[in-house]
């Protein structure tokens, strides 16, 4: 079982710490968010400044938003991402909930979906090498991955979770062990509605928040104005995990589930959570 950390969003600036720290411990993967209309790091910049400050984990958006990009210039930033990075490099992809977002960036959200199929068929053509069309040709660099970085689509919808058999590589579980299991058998049967060889790879990702009450408290404050806009940011703040115990019994409930890694994902800021942690995992 793989793990990761998910990164805190408040402070830009002490990602390097983070990153270093991860990097020098047990840890497969650093993730960041997405968000527009927020005060968070845009995290393919972000990734970009980490990905010089670390040699071996990988980097991965969770997830990012990608409606609210062009689909030639998101295929030339990952493929770019991916090509110096020597594959390191994980696109986990989603419409987002926010209209706020959607509106600044002049995308309709009734049609979000539709677009992501449509930016899908186009970096995919790019990253192979095909020319975009209409008489303009291919657009590099060449992805360090042949056919572009790994692909993770994030979501709970059946519509949401049928492209990681289309276009995908595997499916991110933002939910809970009791919840996962059933959006990870959604993206094993559209694996097979699509006829993939081998089978998807499966991430869970579960907020957690380890030290003092400072840190929680931190945690959970940072955690609420995030999630503020479901209305229901009590009930999830709730279901952060605070102990190593619980920590290490989600991480087994994932395995059970035949996750193949899972995201530790942090919203306090204390860079001393790495060290934490790592004595968990």
């Amino acid at each position: 079982m793989n793990v990761g950390i998910g990164l805190p969003i408040a402070d830009p600036a002490a990602l390097l710490t983070w990153a270093r720290c991860a990097d020098a411990g047990p840890f497969s993967t650093l993730g960041l968010l997405d968000r527009l209309v927020y005060d968070n790091p845009e995290p393919l910049v972000a990734l970009a400044v980490l990905a010089g400050a670390t040699t071996r984990i990988r980097l991965q958006t969770e997830v990012l938003l990608a409606p609210l990009r062009d689909a030639a210039l998101l295929a030339k930033q990952s493929a770019t991402l991916d090509r110096m990075t020597g594959g390191r490099l994980v696109l986990g992809l989603g419409i987002g909930g926010r209209g706020d977002d959607h509106q600044v960036s002049g995308v309709d959200m009734r049609t979000r979906g539709r677009r992501l199929d449509a930016q899908m068929a186009v970096m995919r053509r790019l990253w192979s090498g095909e020319p975009y069309g209409d008489g303009v040709g291919p657009i590099g660099p060449a992805p360090a991955r042949p056919g572009g970085p790994e692909v993770l689509f994030g979501g709970f919808k059946p519509a949401a979770i049928a492209r990681v058999g289309r276009w995908g590589d595997g499916f991110l579980a933002a939910a809970p062990p009791s919840w996962a299991g059933g959006l990870f058998d959604t993206a094993r049967a559209s694996w097979k509605r699509y006829g993939r060889e081998g089978k998807p790879r499966l991430v869970a990702q579960v907020n957690v928040a380890l030290g003092p009450d400072r840190v929680v408290d931190d945690a959970r404050t940072a955690m609420a104005a995030y999630y503020a806009f479901t209305g229901m940011a009590d009930r999830m703040v709730a279901g952060m995990l605070t102990t190593p115990a619980g920590i290490r019994t989600a991480i087994a409930g994932f395995a059970d589930l035949g996750a193949d890694e899972v995201m530790l994902y942090c919203y306090g800021r204390d860079p001393g959570q790495v060290e934490r942690l790592t004595d968990v995992v």
